[in-house]
This record gives structure tokens, C-alpha cells and sequence, in this order.
């Protein structure tokens, strides 16, 4: 099979504020953050031929007219549009329509796509529904939900079994907040923008023991979006294009219960094939922005990629070495922990962070010299894992 590495490139990028917004509307910050895109772009909107929304969870009226090409006549693209679909696995969405938009490109069927996220789980929706909601999803409803299982419970026993395991403290576990919210300060869109010590982290109440207050994410309202061309339009556009050298995915189940034990067997094999596709070793990654949750999934997904040895992960965050100016920055948006938790939005923030840093626009925040970009995206509670790498030069 040919390689599509390096075929396309995202070359425009969109993004508001993420928190607490009531008087912002869904389509309101949907159409803002695609046109920012599309202006980002530097092209006519007409260039545009395929949307693809990412589903929207706080209002299921809202997504169905995401469904029914509300974007594409609030953008105005009536008269050239060729397609509109949502894109829905949850997390993993911003993977997933990325490759879509590839796949299409590459086969000539669309020349340049839009990809939209939006949602407003801080104030769309009572906060305790949208808890108790998120709580349940991706559980089985007769062998777990019956029995107590949660979301919540799931992080817990994940957390604990990490630390039996791999001999990780609580402290280097809450380093990654502060780690979090090192970066979420330098981050204007951020939700959570001040500074956490693991020492407050500790202090925080325990949720869902060992997971405390300040190891959760925050619900709240967002919008985020980027465009997609071929490499030759890309090129026509930027010096500095994010061009997508590799991916690679493994989905493996739906419950926790009847979930891969050993997240090396099977989610490894993901970053193997997203390495292999972009012809390049785990030593040539400059930031890695990964899909977050709770912090212990951040330390798993380091091992897990082959960024740091297994049990290492947490002694790599409290030696600073994943914060500003540290060895290999790490989600460099602050992750859903501090920019905040939009929903399916969360890996389309850390997308368009890994985007924004490859092409050299994330301001204050912005990593020195950065080449290559790695990007991750799950769904559920760990359905599947993705793994993207982003490069300004094929």
C-alpha cells in the first residue's frame, strides 16, 4: 500500500477561550472558531468542500443539526460544500476525523476540509447531570453500572494499581497538575490558568481514593477547529505547514471489565505504527502533546509510547522535565486538568496545540525549535488510543 506520509497538512487552526460562558452560544463559538480557522488558512472559504463536525454532547437537538449541516449555512459554504457527516468516538474524534479528512484528500475526493468541535458542558447542561452523566458512559449497564462502577471509580483503581506496580508516589502523580498548570498559565484560552503546586494537589480532597479534587478535569465550554489541504496546497500556503507524517491506532473494547489488561500489548503496537509510518525514532519528538483525563493517563501514555521507561513517567514530570523549558514539554495547552474538559473536544484541543506548536504559533508557550510534533487521542474509557505525528517539513 502506497504511504500517505506526508500527503496532507493541517495549515489553519481555531480556538476560543475554554471555561465558564453562558453568554456564549454553541453556533456562536463554532462559527467563530471556524472561520478563525479558515482565516488562519489564509484561503477563501469557498475553498472549503467537506465539514466535518465532532459530536456534540451537552444538547442532543444541537447535534443533530450538526448532523443536518448547520455549520455549513452559518459558515455561508451552500454554494461549494460537497459533504457535511460527524465525526463521534468520543475522545478519539479528533484522530479519527483527521484521518477521514486524509483519506478523502489523498483519494481526490475533497481538496480542502474543515474540522469543527464544539459543546458547552459548562453551562449547557445542570453540572450535576453532566457528572453523573460522564460517570456511566462507557459502562456496562448490567455488570457494572449496578454495581457502582463509574468513571470515577475506574480512575481510582487505575491510579492505585499504576503506582502498586510501577513504584509511583501520590507527589510525582500531582507533579503532572502542576506540570498542567505551568503551561495552562501561559495559555490565554485556558480554563484553570493558576498556579498549582503538587503540595496544594495533595492538600485537595480525595474523590475516588487515591484521585483527589485537583487530579480531575474541569467541564466547560469550548471550540476548536483546523483545516486540512494536500502537501502541494499546503506548501502554496505556509512555510511552516503541520504536515501528518504518521499514524496509528488499536481499538480494543468497550467496557473497563473486558478491557486489555496490559496496555503495552496492545496500545504500543499504535506509536510502533505511527513511528514507522513517519520514519523517525522516539528521540526526534521535540513536545508531545498527550490526551490527558487524569494525570495518571499521561504517565501510562509516556511509558506506553516510549517517551520514558516504564515507572519513570513520574519522576520525569517532578524533575520539571515535562514543564516550560524541560527536556520534552508535554501538553502544552495544559490538558483537559487545566484548559479544561470540552467534551469530545479534548483531543481536538491537544490536535490543534501539536498543530499550533509545528507551525510555530503558540506565543508565549511556544517550544524552541520544534519539528516534530506527537499528538495521542482516546475515546471511552480507554476504547482505543491513537497516536499522531505532526512535522513542518516531509
Amino acid at each position: 500500500m502506497e504511504s500517505i506520509r506526508g500527503k496532507t497538512a493541517i495549515v489553519g487552526i481555531g480556538e476560543v477561550p475554554t471555561g465558564i460562558y453562558p453568554e456564549r452560544s454553541f453556533i456562536e463559538q463554532a462559527v467563530a472558531v471556524g472561520e478563525m480557522a479558515i482565516q488562519d488558512a489564509g484561503i477563501a472559504k469557498e475553498e472549503i468542500d467537506t465539514v466535518i463536525p465532532i459530536i456534540a454532547v451537552a444538547n442532543p437537538i444541537d447535534n443533530a443539526n450538526l448532523v443536518c449541516s448547520w455549520l455549513v449555512e452559518e459558515l455561508g459554504l451552500g454554494s461549494t460544500c460537497k459533504a457535511n457527516f460527524v465525526c463521534a468516538s468520543g475522545g478519539s474524534s479528533s484522530s479519527n476525523s483527521l484521518k477521514t479528512a486524509m483519506g478523502m484528500i489523498v483519494a481526490g475526493l475533497s481538496r480542502t476540509v474543515l474540522v469543527v468541535h464544539t459543546d458547552k458542558l459548562g453551562t449547557g447542561l445542570d453540572m450535576g447531570a453532566a457528572i453523573a452523566q460522564f460517570a456511566v458512559v462507557s459502562m456496562s449497564q448490567e455488570y457494572e453500572i449496578p454495581y457502582g462502577f463509574s468513571q470515577l471509580a475506574l480512575a481510582g483503581f487505575l491510579q492505585q494499581r499504576y503506582m502498586y506496580d510501577t513504584g509511583t508516589t501520590e507527589r510525582q502523580i500531582a507533579s503532572v497538575v502542576e506540570t498542567m498548570r505551568k503551561w495552562a498559565a501561559l495559555n490565554p484560552n485556558a480554563m484553570l490558568r493558576e498556579l498549582r503546586t503538587a503540595d496544594d494537589v495533595l492538600a485537595s480532597k480525595v474523590i475516588s481514593a487515591p484521585v483527589r479534587k485537583r487530579m480531575m478535569n474541569k467541564l466547560a465550554d469550548g471550540a476548536a477547529a483546523f483545516v486540512v489541504t494536500s502537501a502541494e496546497r499546503a506548501r502554496e500556503l505556509t512555510d511552516l505547514p503541520a504536515y501528518v507524517l504518521g499514524v496509528g491506532s488499536r481499538c480494543t473494547n468497550f467496557t473497563a471489565t473486558e478491557g486489555q489488561g496490559d496496555f503495552y500489548q496492545t496500545w504500543t503496537p499504535a506509536a510502533d505504527d505511527a513511528f514507522a509510518m513517519a520514519g523517525i525514532g522516539r528521540e526526534d519528538i521535540d513536545v508531545a502533546e498527550l490526551y490527558d483525563a487524569f494525570p495518571t493517563f499521561i504517565l501510562i501514555s509516556m511509558e506506553l509510547l516510549g517517551l520514558c521507561e516504564k515507572g519513570t513517567a513520574g519522576r520525569f514530570f517532578e524533575e520539571g522535565n515535562a514543564a516550560p523549558g524541560g527536556k520534552l514539554p508535554v501538553t502544552t495547552n495544559g490538558g483537559m486538568m487545566a484548559q479544561g474538559h470540552t467534551g469530545a473536544g479534548g483531543g481536538v484541543a491537544v490536535l490543534v496545540e501539536a498543530a499550533r506548536q509545528v507551525m510555530g504559533k503558540a506565543g508565549e508557550r511556544q517550544v524552541p525549535d520544534v519539528k516534530y510534533a506527537l499528538d495521542t487521542a482516546s475515546g471511552g474509557i480507554g476504547m482505543d488510543f491513537h497516536v499522531g505525528i505532526l512535522g513542518n517539513e516531509v
